[in-house]
């Protein structure tokens, strides 16, 4: 008996080895996965970066504005990033993304250039006071190209009004930023074409209030010409 009650621990022992290679490869294969699993993504915004010192107060605002949805291309209207590396052709960028929609990243980057730069505040989301002028802003983007090492480029069609009054002002900017290789680098192109968009969009709102205030803009008239870029 003894004989016989031997041999399942010799044939244990036999395994063990095995045991231990097995127990080694299933380690090499899981670090082979984890050394070839995909980047991290990055998340960009177009929005936001105003320094502390820059924050405006509570006092009451100098003009109201109504920023409105923003059209831009179906070519970049998705949440990663869309790069031009030829005349015909694009890459999707799926491990850099926007923190939302470029729509919307436009949007809210225009309304807090133009807060800003009007001492306004938009009222696109809150009540309107009555006998107050509330002045509509709308941006179309025609391109919104990325070439990375190269420039940023922004081309859009945009237009105010003030909404007690007939005479709509539309205008277009092309703004062209030169960049540095990266997609930090393109991002920050961007932000800076959509800074002087939004500076020409302030002025084209300046002389729209101010052709207002001085009584000249009558049913029928014409509005101010656009401003310089």
């Amino acid at each position: 008996m003894s004989r016989y009650s031997r041999r399942p621990l010799a044939g244990f022992a036999a395994l063990a080895p095995c045991a231990a290679l097995m127990a080694s490869v299933a380690l090499v294969a899981l670090g082979a996965l984890s050394a070839c699993s995909s980047p991290p993504s990055r998340f960009y915004t177009l929005a936001g970066g105003l320094a502390s010192s820059e924050v405006r107060s509570a006092a009451p605002p100098l003009l109201m504005i109504d920023v409105a949805a923003v059209d831009v291309p179906a070519q970049v209207a998705r949440s990663a990033l869309v790069v031009q590396t030829s005349a015909t052709r694009v890459d999707v960028l799926e491990q850099a993304r926007w923190a939302s929609l470029p729509a919307d990243e436009i949007r809210l980057a225009l309304s807090q250039e133009l807060v800003q730069r009007l001492d306004a505040i938009d009222v696109s989301r809150s009540p309107r006071p009555a006998g107050v002028s509330v002045y509509r802003v709308k941006l179309s983007v025609q391109r919104f190209e990325s070439w990375p090492g190269s420039h940023a480029l922004i081309d859009a069609v945009w237009s105010v009004r003030a909404l007690s009054e007939e005479a709509v002002l539309t205008c277009r900017s092309v703004v062209s930023e030169p960049v540095g290789a990266g997609n930090d680098a393109l991002v920050a192109g961007h932000r800076q074409a959509l800074q002087q968009i939004a500076a020409n969009v302030a002025d084209g709102i300046r002389a729209l209030d101010a052709a207002a205030r001085a009584h000249r803009l009558l049913r029928g008239q014409a509005a101010p010409p656009c401003p310089a870029q």
